[in-house]
């Protein structure tokens, strides 16, 4: 539905699926394929609709089979085609670790530079649902662990819509992490909203006293901490961290050079996190900068309970998240 001539509202869902039709047709070398894509709609209904627009060469379901499916879009890549491999859910990737992390991130390494992996692979992340333990947690972080992949979490309509194109230029195999808590999400886009970068993190909200570091999903848990804080004084900046891999340090260093201060929240673990490198990064490039102790709001290190509340428990809030800033800056 158009707010203006410039402007149409939409959802997370529908920036992904506008971004996967526009690839699909600027280029007859991209396909979709993954379970339930096709005739179902996608798990998450982000493919709804493509498979009668683009019949089924193009919009391919596969079985329940990980491993297999992302070693057939491993070897289109290679074969010069750009496929997007859907996984239903960051869990149901580890059926696949084989072949992400000793194929796709290893082949164009193995093989003298001879073979690029052109290849994008989309999956839901996050908590919050209520679908347990075994579709709930957020591995990303341990994609950003690898050599030869990208990682990237948008959490933006922008981002959503534009970062798969970019994606689909890179040479090499890059990952797309949809947290399944923005699928509802709505909000406004150009009408010709296009590609974006995937390489520099962004500057979401200005601050001077502390740094919010954050991606994905608890970015917007951070811009209402924000604002919380804003009311009693406490100017926070928040940086939307985009990429995980390669991480863009020079943007959050910069941050914390200025407010002295730093707090990251990420959904994953707090043992071995990707909260744990940015602060090890922060340390060893703004150490005497710091004002206080790098402080992380990480889940809590158990399997996702189901029950609501004890999932709620489990993972990050605004609330936490201002409680540990304001302690921070009184301490």
């Amino acid at each position: 539905m158009k707010e203006n001539p410039q402007m149409i509202r939409l959802t997370y869902r529908e920036a992904v699926r506008e971004a996967i039709r526009e690839a699909l047709r600027k280029d007859d070398r991209v396909f979709l394929m993954g379970e339930d894509v096709g005739r179902y709609g996608g798990c998450f209904a982000v493919s709804k609709g493509l498979l009668q627009e683009f019949g089924p060469e193009r919009i391919r379901d596969t079985p329940l089979s990980e491993s297999a499916f992302v070693g057939a879009g491993i070897g289109a890549a290679m074969g010069g085609m750009r496929p997007i491999v859907e996984i239903m859910t960051v869990n149901f990737s580890l059926l696949a670790a084989d072949q992400i992390l000793n194929n796709a991130a290893t082949i164009l390494h193995m093989s003298g530079g001879q073979f690029n992996i052109p290849l994008v692979i989309r999956m839901a992340t996050g908590g919050g649902r209520q679908v347990a333990a075994q579709h709930s947690h957020s591995l990303e972080g341990w994609y950003a662990h690898i050599p030869g992949i990208k990682v990237l979490t948008p959490a933006t309509l922008e981002d959503a819509r534009g970062m798969l194109w970019t994606a689909l230029e890179d040479p090499d195999p890059v990952l797309i992490f949809e947290n399944s808590n923005l699928y509802n999400m709505e909000g406004q886009l150009p009408a010709d909203a296009g590609p974006v970068d995937i390489d520099r993190a962004r500057v979401r909200r200005p601050g001077s006293d502390v740094t919010i570091i954050t991606y994905s999903a608890s970015l917007f848990k951070a811009l209402d901490a924000a604002e919380i804080l804003a009311r009693e004084g406490i100017d926070a900046e928040v940086i939307d961290l985009r990429t995980l891999r390669p991480l863009d340090q020079e943007t959050f260093l910069a941050s914390v050079t200025k407010t002295h201060r730093a707090v990251i929240v990420d959904e994953g673990w707090r043992s071995g996190s990707i909260s744990a490198e940015i602060a090890a990064r922060i340390m060893e490039g703004a150490f005497y900068e710091l004002d206080a102790p790098v402080e992380r709001i990480c889940s809590v290190e158990v399997p996702m309970p189901y029950a609501k509340h004890l999932e709620q428990a489990a993972l990050p809030q605004t609330e936490t998240i201002v409680t540990t800033i304001k302690r921070m800056m009184h301490s």
